[in-house]
């Protein structure tokens, strides 16, 4: 590990950054240096001005995505290296609001039935009846689904928030179908993450990364016939939201 990338994540953990977000500003500066083939400490302003606009014209990112650069890059300026950042300089590209994609109720519930096996179509359920984020299913724990109050548990999620979402009977039940399916023989110990990872090489239980919920997400859209409807795991929390507005929610709820 460089100097560099030492200092920033130390700096990134003391205030307190979301492991996610970590992650992705650290990769931003090391993109960031090889596409100029020279440490970050040696490029500058018009460098940050020139890689914006190749991110936008060669590369085609959003402009969603462009931010997030420049958030890790300013990050990196102004918290690691000392320096001023010019917001005039380098403004944050116009934000195109877009309504999200929403599928009906019969191409969800095709998109779950498609899934390759129950432990992907319980990740699927879960994601589309708690309309949790990816990486909040990921790191759900048994313990976070409350059978007596029905609801589920979604710790540190977005901005280090916690909430609780409903239980419906349907994921319960889908859930403990799972479960039966999932539980380790008693002489082990019980498992602590909902969906844990099957690469248990390093003895400590990990649970499975957001990537291979997308990647579960991505499989039973191809088998359901969908991809045109460019689907992903997001999607599934606008069908959570949209359809309960549909069902009659109020708008709070």
């Amino acid at each position: 590990m460089t100097h560099l990338r030492q200092i920033m994540l130390e700096e990134l953990e003391r205030r307190n950054y979301a492991p996610g977000t970590i992650r992705c500003y650290i990769r931003v500066v090391e993109q960031f240096a090889q596409h100029f083939h020279r440490r970050p400490d040696q490029l500058g302003l018009e460098h940050i001005r020139q890689y914006q606009a190749a991110l936008l014209r060669q590369k085609k990112l959003a402009p969603s995505t462009v931010s997030q650069h420049l958030a890790g890059l300013r990050f990196f300026y102004i918290q690691v290296l000392k320096r001023g950042w010019s917001a005039a300089e380098t403004p944050y590209p116009r934000q195109v609001q877009a309504l999200p994609q929403v599928l009906s109720r019969e191409e969800v519930a095709h998109l779950i039935q498609s899934a390759r096996t129950p432990f992907q179509r319980a990740v699927l359920m879960t994601l589309y009846a708690t309309g949790g984020r990816r990486a909040e299913v990921a790191t759900l724990k048994v313990s976070d689904i409350d059978s007596q109050r029905k609801v589920v548990h979604i710790r540190g999620g977005k901005g280090r928030k916690d909430r609780d979402v409903m239980l419906s009977p349907t994921l319960l039940d889908a859930l403990r179908a799972y479960w039966r399916c999932k539980r380790p023989p008693r002489s082990k110990r019980p498992p602590v993450y909902l969906f844990p990872s099957s690469d248990g090489h390093r003895g400590i239980e990990q649970p499975i990364s957001d990537k291979t919920i997308w990647n579960i997400c991505r499989s039973a859209t191809r088998r359901a016939g969908l991809e045109h409807r460019h689907i992903h795991p997001h999607t599934l929390r606008h069908c959570f939201a949209t359809h309960l507005l549909e069902a009659g929610a109020d708008l709070r709820t």
